[in-house]
């Protein structure tokens, strides 16, 4: 009898029934799908490195290692292996396109995984091993030929192998580039026999090393054992270590955001709707006590009624992260378009089943614990209908401002107060509602901004023309960015308290590099002292008027400069005029040229060239990806605020089912009564907008500090994201309120009025 009962009671409340479930299917459908994306990159890209043999050192030196050097390296107590490497930007001969050129002597260390052609052959005289992704977009297939040039240099092979790597897991040639962009920049390795066939000697700049040292102690062995001070960079300062490890932060700092904002809404939801489901079904629950069913079958079965809902609303939402998880880690997902790795697999965090265990027995115990209090006393207690405590004459009811006041707005005040968990629960879901809104629609206005300052206004040049610095004089240079109309920067790498930063010296006269401040402006570094980025003044404490000390890598000496300001900038960088690097004695190598001129001619010191439309190009489909997720959390928001919205809007109908019956006795037509209803959900709509916008504005801040540090974002929220926010809420608390007010023209007043005699 109890099963048929069962059915009849989700039939009865099938509002609420459904509603229920889909709130528990997205708060378990968001948390399941966040942390599922950030387990499985963490698992998937885990296992490249693994197999890769991901280097955990790099010592880099512009003078090269010897095999002795080697040695002295493998000799230091814990590491496990090494290999002398090589990775330098070639071009594509008759072609704008850039190849990062890698020789590796140990595979073992830093190596790659083929995914196509003939295994990796390290006396190969012309083999090519290409990047998989690089080839596809281009057309390139196995036995093609290729020739790439370095300098005076040029290497002809034919490809061999399809290949992808650790080492440019993430392939962008450098930090003004925030997507990879395959169809003009890619990898390959090459043999060492076939560099030293082209070069005529041996040259590798880079040692990557295994070990489980601390940085401190192995930076420590290796200066001692190569008897100078070099340039070591660790796994976190690379580009696919350091990029991927973020993504992963990202997705755990999200998922302990977004999830429970949603399972909070849905949790109490829960609570509340079983409560008024079990207040509704007090005088049935007292017809069952009466005919003698016990309290623990009464229990078990309003018990069962909670479990099921969490059940199925488990499954949907299961299903749903997974669809959540697949779409954003898939050959074809949002990520794949990031990181490149060859296989993408799902995995379920272990702790997540805990969680959804955990949902169930809490979902059972909100439903134990609704009916149980209905229970309480004799079957005659439990059989006289539940009605609402009484409420006591506010103070403010006694005031001359409460009496003007309309009866509308008096019967809403009361019922509002009288109603604290309802009311609560309905401001929570606008809260959330506006969060969503503006947390997503804020970043959209913040990225727009940022491309804004650093791109369209900061980057002013066409070209970017990269020099050989090593065998290219400072004369040479000037002669050529002259020649170019360009202006000039020399940057180098140098130490800073322990750790690796970037110093820019620029020559600026045309004005085609700016540097962003931090407000709206653009500072100009003058010829007193330095400028430094924001990451380097709030990790050191550091604002204009201080100093710091730089070292320069392999070098004893060491620079004081003064602060001159602050700025933002993409790189973790001090940034100076070639004026004042001259007073303060310090030698550079011009090895960049910035120009408008896209008629670059062929000379012997240019590396490449990379232009301002490729760094863009990147960001359009970086944009693409935002505007997926802003769309996204629009729909999630709009979803949040309907279902939340109409839950508690049937719930209130119900509640006051009684009242609206006496109204439409004393003449109340029904769109007076229709009006009060939606009124009530306007002020706590208001309400919530007025709070959730400072919310989502917090909220967008502590992301973007935490997640976007590196980009020096300035949150940024323009007045049209504010206005959609509110006329998006506005109009689903509209449609809401319409929907639940139409129910009041079937009250069956005469039934409404006698269920208390």
């Amino acid at each position: 009898m109890l099963r048929r009962k069962l059915l009849r009671t989700m039939l009865r409340y099938k509002a609420q029934f459904i509603s229920m479930i889909i709130m528990i299917a997205l708060g378990i459908g968001v948390f399941i799908g966040f942390n599922l994306e950030w387990y499985s990159l963490e698992v998937d890209t885990g296992e490249v490195f693994e197999s890769t043999g991901f280097a955990d050192y790099r010592i880099i030196s512009e003078k090269g290692f010897s095999p002795e050097d080697l040695e002295k390296i493998r000799a230091i107590g814990g590491v496990e292996d090494a290999a002398r490497y090589l990775s330098v930007n070639t071009s594509v001969k008759d072609d704008t396109d850039v190849i990062a050129l890698t020789v590796n002597e140990n595979t073992n260390v830093s190596g790659m995984l083929l995914m196509g052609g003939e295994a990796y052959d390290a006396e190969s005289p012309d083999g090519i091993w290409l990047s998989d992704q690089y080839a596809e977009k281009n057309g390139i297939r196995l036995g093609d030929q290729m020739t790439l040039v370095y300098k005076m240099f040029s290497l002809k092979g034919t490809v061999k192998g399809l290949v992808k790597s650790s080492e440019y897991m993430i392939c962008i040639p450098d930090e003004t580039q925030m997507m990879p962009d395959y169809s003009s920049y890619g990898f390959a390795f090459i043999s060492p026999r076939m560099l030293k066939n082209a070069i005529f000697i041996e040259f590798f700049p880079q040692i990557n090393v295994k070990t489980k040292l601390d940085k401190a102690d192995f930076v420590a062995e290796a200066d001692a054992a190569l008897n100078r001070t070099t340039l070591i960079l660790g796994r976190d300062e690379t580009v696919s270590w350091a990029e991927t490890q973020g993504e992963i932060t990202e997705g755990k700092t999200m998922g302990s955001i977004l999830p429970v904002l949603f399972l909070a809404i849905a949790v109490l939801t829960m609570v509340t709707t079983m409560h008024r489901i079990c207040a509704n079904e007090k005088t049935q629950i007292g017809t069952l006590k009466a005919l003698g069913f016990h309290n623990r079958r009464i229990i078990r079965h309003y018990a069962v009624y909670a479990l099921t809902i969490g059940i199925i609303g488990s499954i949907l939402g299961i299903g749903l992260g997974y669809l959540l998880g697949w779409y954003i880690l898939s050959p074809g997902g949002a990520m794949s378009t990031y990181i490149d790795i060859p296989s993408w697999a799902l995995h379920m965090p272990p702790f997540c089943w805990f969680v959804l265990a955990g949902i169930l027995v809490f979902l059972t115990l909100i439903g134990f614990l609704s009916v149980r209090k209905m229970l309480a006393g004799t079957a005659a207690d439990a059989l006289r209908p539940y009605t609402p405590k009484k409420m006591r004459h506010m103070r403010i009811e006694e005031t001359r401002m409460f009496k003007r006041l309309d009866f509308g707005t008096k019967w809403n005040l009361r019922d509002t107060l009288r109603h604290k968990a309802r009311s609560a629960m309905t401001l929570f879901g606008v809260i959330g509602c506006m969060i969503l809104l503006v947390g997503g629609l804020g970043m959209k206005d913040t990225m727009d901004a940022f491309i804004e300052s650093f791109y369209n206004q900061a980057i002013r040049y066409e070209n970017r023309v990269n020099l050989d610095a090593e065998n290219m004089k400072n004369e040479e240079a000037l002669t050529l960015a002259e020649e170019l109309e360009g202006d000039w920067s020399a940057v180098s790498s140098v130490q800073l308290h322990d750790a690796p930063v970037s110093l820019e010296i620029y020559h600026i006269t045309r004005d085609l590099v700016r540097f962003p401040d931090e407000g709206n402006g653009f500072a100009v570094p003058g010829e007193d002292g330095a400028w430094i980025c924001a990451r380097i003044a709030k990790k050191y404490g550091l604002r204009a008027g201080d100093s710091l000390t730089f070292q320069p890598y392999g070098q004893d000496g060491s620079y004081t400069v003064k602060v001159s300001g602050v700025i933002r900038s993409m790189t973790e960088s001090i940034v100076m005029t070639e004026k004042y690097a001259e007073s303060i004695g310090f030698d550079y190598r011009i090895n960049t040229i910035y120009t408008r001129r896209t008629d670059i001619p062929a000379y012997a010191g240019i590396l490449n060239v990379q232009s301002k439309q490729a760094i863009m190009d990147s960001f359009d489909t970086f944009m693409e990806l935002m505007n997926v997720m802003v769309f996204l959390l629009v729909a999630a928001a709009i979803v949040l605020g309907i279902v939340v919205l109409y839950n508690l809007g049937v719930m209130s109908y119900t509640e006051r089912y009684r009242e609206m019956a006496t109204l439409k006795v004393l003449g109340f037509k029904d769109r007076k009564i229709g009006r009060l209803l939606i009124s009530q959900n306007l002020w706590l709509t208001v309400a919530g907008i007025l709070i959730g916008i400072p919310a989502g504005w917090g909220v967008l801040k502590y992301l973007l500090d935490a997640l976007a540090g590196e980009y020096e974002l300035k949150l940024v929220i323009g007045p049209v994201t504010y206005l959609t926010g509110i006329a998006l809420t506005f109009g689903v608390s509209l449609i809401v309120g319409w929907m639940v007010a139409r129910k009041n023209r079937h009250i069956d007043m005469v039934a409404a009025l006698k269920t208390e005699e």
